[in-house]
């Protein structure tokens, strides 16, 4: 969480309890809940408690903001607007309509993926390892907890053979949100990968997995526990070898 100082900022010197509890308490304590509800959720019932009281001005506005960087999209905005204004009143909606267009302008005409959890940014420190684009958005932080990452792969993209090393431990899990996809570790037939799948990935087993043609893919990576874990690249999986896997399906 980013540390809140709009209360201190405004309100400091003439009301300072007020600003202690706005900037350490409901920013400090009530939105590090993450564990309990998520901040793309709790984005989502701000704005909707904010819209369904009429709050239409700058705090509605920063909390559009805040809910497009927790990963509401432009699309699921749009439709979360639509839903409030039959509950919250025609004129409220088109008043944060209007707000909202504004937050999400560098938004309009990109084609959203990725799922529940966003697209992320492009994969460009991996972009070596992959044929075709991918996107990564981090989920958690691998210095306080297990590391998990949405990856979303355009259609076509696949990343290498590879295997995850481990001396104790280790692997991946792949828990699938979006799209349809292809799994495949050596010597064995290659797995079609829908929403709700999951795949567990053992270390030391050579694979790959992406997109397939015609479908963009996303999936959760969830690096597993070990010791001396690292990831091993190998040779990508050629263009006549994933045309042919496409053949058979």
């Amino acid at each position: 969480m980013v540390t809140q100082t709009a209360g201190r900022d405004a309100l400091n010197t003439f009301a300072p309890q007020f600003a202690a509890l706005n900037d350490d308490v409901l920013f400090g304590q009530v939105w590090s809940r993450e564990g309990q509800l998520s901040l793309k959720l709790r984005s989502i019932v701000t704005i909707t408690a904010l819209i369904s009281k009429g709050i239409l001005d700058s705090s509605l506005g920063y909390h559009l903001s805040t809910a497009r960087q927790n990963g509401v999209t432009r699309t699921e905005m749009a439709e979360i607007l639509t839903h409030l204004a039959f509950y919250a009143g025609w004129p409220n909606a088109w008043a944060a309509f209007r707000m909202a267009k504004e937050v999400y302008e560098d938004d309009c005409g990109k084609e959203e993926h990725g799922g529940f959890f966003g697209q992320g940014e492009p994969n460009t420190a991996f972009a070596q390892y992959f044929i075709g684009n991918s996107y990564l958005k981090p989920l958690t932080d691998p210095k306080e907890t297990v590391f998990i990452a949405n990856v979303t792969f355009e259609p076509g993209c696949r990343n290498n053979w590879h295997i995850h090393r481990a001396k104790k431990g280790g692997g991946q899990l792949l828990l699938c949100v979006e799209g349809e996809g292809w799994y495949q570790e050596e010597g064995k037939e290659a797995q079609s990968l829908q929403p709700g799948d999951v795949v567990t990935i053992p270390a030391g087993v050579k694979h790959w997995h992406g997109a397939k043609a015609n479908s963009w893919f996303s999936h959760l990576a969830v690096e597993c526990p070990g010791e001396e874990t690292s990831s091993q690249w190998l040779e990508p999986v050629t263009d006549e070898f994933y045309r042919n896997l496409e053949r058979k399906e």
